[in-house]
């Protein structure tokens, strides 16, 4: 089927009180896994190449969105696709020609001055161009001397009262908030911060995103969704799975070097990780 729409796949989670899956991919075989996952799962998808995933493809975006377009044009879900932690104004710009509806623009990583400076400009220019634009929103540095905090450092929490003001002046539709999750964890031992999710839903009137998903336990996921959370990033859970799967393949079988032997086996393994996850959200 045609693609959708990002803002289209989190209003109507955000209307049911359920959470979209959110998938990045890297290669042709994850996009394969995150759709077919999917349609195991009976559930809409997103799927999410990030800034660091063009790099990977020599700083070219558009054979992997190409790729994922094409794959999501022959899904038996709905399947949206989302341009992710974009830094480079440069590659904001060419969202639209590549097929994606929704933008994350991240400027987490500056003062909450030149943030919200950047993301108010980001965030008009992707309103004019007809994108859903999801921002971040960490621990504010800047006081008492304190350097801005990564929004997925350790430690790292996001304030209502700033967040509110932060949505309200810049003007995004969604925001990613910091309660405990870290990007790039292989453990899922993360401990959410219920009690604060709470007050954000509670304070914010957009959509909250919840990066770092795959270090996050099955029930804090789920508590997480009850609280309010709208967008479930995952990333490096499907990465544990393909590469252990190809691990362990290669290792039983030293001898093979056609890579599609072991790139369908992670292909697989990634499969049944995406079914499971989006079972998980429910």
């Amino acid at each position: 089927m045609p693609l959708v729409t990002t803002g289209e796949l989190v209003t109507r989670a955000a209307a049911t009180r359920s959470a979209v899956a959110a998938f990045n991919v890297i290669t042709l075989e994850h996009v394969e896994a995150v759709i077919v996952g999917a349609e195991q799962a009976g559930s809409p998808v997103v799927l999410q190449v990030s800034e660091n995933a063009v790099k990977f493809r020599q700083g070219q975006v558009l054979p992997l969105a190409r790729a994922a377009a094409s794959a999501a044009e022959h899904a038996a879900v709905p399947v949206a696709l989302h341009l992710d932690h974009v830094q480079s104004d440069d590659l904001l710009r060419q969202a639209p020609g590549a097929g994606f509806s929704s933008v994350m623009y991240d400027a987490a990583r500056l003062s909450y001055a030149e943030n919200l400076a950047a993301t108010r400009a980001a965030a008009d220019w992707a309103h004019a161009q007809g994108l859903w634009i999801e921002a971040e929103l960490g621990q504010v540095g800047g006081k008492d001397g304190r350097p801005p905090l990564d929004a997925h450092a350790p430690g790292a929490r996001t304030d209502p009262a700033e967040a509110r003001a932060f949505v309200a002046d810049s003007g995004v539709d969604a925001l990613a908030v910091a309660v405990g999750s870290t990007h790039a964890m292989t453990t899922r031992t993360a401990a959410l911060d219920h009690d604060l999710l709470k007050r954000l839903a509670a304070t914010l009137d957009v959509p909250l995103v919840l990066h770092g998903s795959s270090g996050v336990p099955d029930d804090e996921l789920v508590a997480a969704v009850a609280a309010g959370i709208t967008k479930v990033n995952v990333g490096t859970a499907l990465n544990i799975a393909m590469t252990d799967a190809i691990r362990e393949f290669l290792a039983t079988h030293p001898e093979a070097v056609d890579p599609r032997k072991y790139l369908s086996v992670g292909r697989e393994a990634m499969t049944r990780a995406v079914a499971r996850i989006i079972g998980v959200l429910g």
